[in-house]
């Protein structure tokens, strides 16, 4: 339960941070249709299954997902759900059991963690099990910024919850790096994304400015802003098994896109079967409420 705040006061921040940011104009997302859409959407168990692939290889590099442990991973409706055990597994497995999982059980010992004390008093490392939470790539916040140029990479967990447009947004921005108007001038190790949230305004070439800092009149400011991450996928950075899934920045974006709105709504599939059933019930209740009405007040005299 804890864990459940403490997610819900991170994506609230991480929301405000949006909010409060710098004004300016961004480029409109792209809108893309998702399996995962509607009242029907289910996730797409091989997207995210490449999804986590791309996270792992590329994302985990800055980005931690401090709410996900290696059991949810083999969740029904996750990326290693398995409803049976693979041949040959020992009877004595409960393979739709996150902690049985083979798959889950041989990823986590992929992993070293942290743990301990010792009976010395001494912090340890050990094999990853089910239950860990998988490890982020900075020990803290301090080490994250020096390695980070002082900006300090988000977690990723609730990524596309905390964030207008959720999907759609960070399908566009991962692809949508690009070169920056001849009209702006970037400071080094900054990178421009005209669907990030900024104020070009601020970046405009002396040329193209007043003595106040405005913009001359006729000068348009551009979409977007600028980041400390450049572009994080570029095509082949990545290889896939499946040989006929193209390794291009658009797969690689809606694979590791699919696998974060699973990281922010793992239960999504539970709920939706859940709001379906919820409904029916409504529908029958509304249904047997009305002919109750009708067959109370037909022996009324109006």
């Amino acid at each position: 339960m804890s864990k459940i705040i403490i997610a819900l006061i991170v994506a609230c921040a991480m929301s405000s941070g949006v909010a409060l940011a710098a004004g300016g104009k961004t480029k409109p997302v792209e809108h893309y249709h998702w399996s995962f859409s509607g009242i029907n959407g289910k996730y797409d168990k091989e997207a995210l299954q490449r999804g986590f692939q791309v996270y792992r290889e590329v994302c985990a590099a800055c980005h931690s997902i401090d709410f996900i442990a290696f059991r949810h991973l083999g969740d029904k409706g996750g990326p290693f759900y398995l409803e049976e055990c693979p041949e040959g597994a020992p009877d004595t497995l409960n393979c739709s059991n996150p902690n049985d999982n083979p798959l889950v059980k041989a990823l986590a010992a992929e992993y070293e963690v942290e743990d301990g004390p010792d009976d010395s008093g001494d912090m340890f490392m050990r094999t990853g099990l089910p239950s860990d939470t998988i490890p982020g790539p900075y020990a803290n916040e301090q080490q994250a910024a020096a390695a980070n140029g002082g900006a300090i990479p988000p977690d990723l967990s609730l990524i596309t919850k905390a964030r207008k447009y959720g999907p759609d947004y960070l399908h566009s921005l991962l692809k949508g790096y690009t070169d920056p108007p001849e009209t702006v001038e970037l400071d080094p190790g900054t990178y421009y994304n005209p669907y990030y949230k900024g104020d070009m305004a601020t970046l405009l070439k002396p040329v193209y400015v007043d003595d106040e800092g405005k913009p001359l009149e006729g000068v348009d400011v551009p979409y977007g802003g600028v980041l400390k991450m450049k572009a994080p996928l570029v095509d082949g950075i990545v290889d896939y098994i499946d040989d006929s899934v193209p390794e291009t920045v658009e797969q690689y974006s809606k694979d590791v896109t699919t696998f974060l709105t699973w990281t922010a709504e793992p239960k999504m599939e539970a709920r939706k079967t859940m709001g379906k059933i919820s409904l029916l019930y409504l529908l029958i209740m509304a249904v047997i409420v009305y002919l109750s009405y009708k067959q109370i007040w037909s022996r009324i005299d109006h």
